[in-house]
């Protein structure tokens, strides 16, 4: 999987000091995926308004909520490879200009049928793309042994998602159903215009020549790319699926009010996305084997204990803030094998594959969900779907991942950066 060969940008010692350029172009890399993911996520906290103002059964409102959510996941493909070929300097401000239009639409005359909506919030999907665009930027302006923070510290960006969870349903209760989108536009405009100025790529940016839908097989035939994806699925998939069905099942379940269980879904949010970077940062130390295999156990035992629907103060409220400490660390801990095992050339293409499996994650439990809920009249066989797939991936990191990071994830991450300057995955 990986081959010797040594690169002038490993070649730099271990612990050398980050130029301060890099942690400026992390934070812009941050705060534009945190505003395109804010964009992506306006639907899922108006969801039960919808179902409620549109008579949706509980499919329809399922299919509403996800329909962004695959679609800026298996964007994140193209957009991944893209990125490796035209760099995230050009990227980020077209994604987020190009998610504008789909906001307005919402705001301004899409929101009266679910035709309209889904229309929407298929071309709401764009904004999800832009994980895809802040990877390969962020990994490229860091070394080896620092690249599980940065990117950790970027995946916290995924809090947009929190932003639209805490503002979405005041803003239209306090003014109009419009409010939500044209801000969000406005803010998304703004932060095109910022990138277009100030983000750069990072120097010595390997660009690929290769046609798009060769670098794509090729990124196929890696084996980091099923690997990644495969968890990513689980940790990922498990955040945006709760994230964009929690205020239902909330408000469904345990009879919560709308405002209360987007506040509630916005804490779960809040806590997976701070665990994200230290997820990372584990990963920088540990490895990214043993922070994978805690979240996924993590993850098991909160999905069996919350299928028995106990009540929600204080057990309840437990299992799904262990879930979503587990899955941020989960997420954070897969990109970091992302940049352990990935070439330099290939961290978009790599990074969309990776991304649009957990997207697709996200996709379908929520119409799972919505479906069992719908026939049963319970949530509890969801949730035990999720622990069988979580254990399931636990099962695959300790055996498939263990190997092929050779037992690295025993080692402390200065080990993992030495082995980084002697082969080919400065990524």
């Amino acid at each position: 999987m990986v081959q010797p060969l040594r690169s002038k940008r490993d070649s730099s010692p271990s612990g050398a000091p980050v130029p301060g350029r890099a942690w400026l172009m992390l934070t812009l890399a941050t705060i534009g995926f945190a505003v395109n993911f804010w964009a992506w996520a306006l639907l899922s906290p108006l969801g039960p308004r919808f179902k409620d103002s549109l008579g949706l059964s509980s499919f329809e409102q399922s299919l509403l909520v996800a329909v962004p959510v695959v679609v800026g996941s298996l964007g994140r493909i193209p957009v991944g490879a893209l990125t490796d070929r035209f760099g995230g300097r050009v990227m980020f401000p077209i994604v987020s200009v190009t998610t504008i239009v789909p906001v307005l639409h919402l705001g301004l005359a899409g929101h009266s049928s679910l035709a309209a909506l889904l229309v929407g919030g298929f071309f709401l999907g764009i904004g999800g793309t832009a994980f895809a665009v802040g990877v390969p930027l962020v990994n490229a302006w860091f070394p080896p042994e620092r690249r599980g923070l940065a990117i950790g510290v970027f995946g916290a960006g995924m809090g947009g998602t929190a932003i639209s969870a805490l503002t979405t349903v005041r803003l239209v209760d306090a003014n109009s159903m419009a409010s939500p989108f044209l801000i969000t536009a406005a803010v998304l405009a703004v932060y095109a215009v910022a990138a277009a100025l100030l983000l750069r790529d990072a120097p010595g940016r390997t660009v690929p020549t290769e046609p798009l839908v060769r670098r794509l097989a090729a990124t196929a035939r890696l084996g980091i790319t099923w690997q990644a994806s495969a968890l990513y699925a689980v940790a990922f998939g498990g955040y945006v699926a709760f994230s964009v069905y929690l205020p239902t099942y909330l408000k469904t379940g345990y009879g919560l009010t709308q405002a209360d269980a987007a506040n509630r879904m916005a804490g779960f949010v809040l806590l997976a996305v701070a665990m994200r970077p230290v997820g990372g940062w584990l990963s920088d130390r540990m490895g990214p084997v043993r922070v994978l295999t805690g979240s996924l156990a993590v993850v098991v035992a909160g999905a069996v204990v919350q299928s028995f629907t106990p009540a929600l103060a204080p057990v309840g409220t437990i299992a799904f803030l262990s879930m979503a400490a587990a899955l941020g660390a989960g997420s954070g801990a897969t990109f970091a094998l992302v940049a352990l095992l990935t070439p330099a050339n290939q961290v978009g293409s790599v990074t969309g594959v990776v991304g649009a499996a957990g997207g697709l994650g996200g996709f379908l439990p929520p119409l799972v969900m919505g479906s069992l809920y719908g026939a049963y009249g319970t949530y509890a066989a969801g949730l035990v779907l999720l622990a069988i797939v979580a254990a399931s991936a636990l099962a695959y990191t300790l055996t498939g991942v263990r190997s092929a990071v050779h037992g690295d994830d025993r080692a402390p991450r200065a080990a993992l950066g030495r082995r980084h300057r002697t082969a080919r995955t400065t990524v």
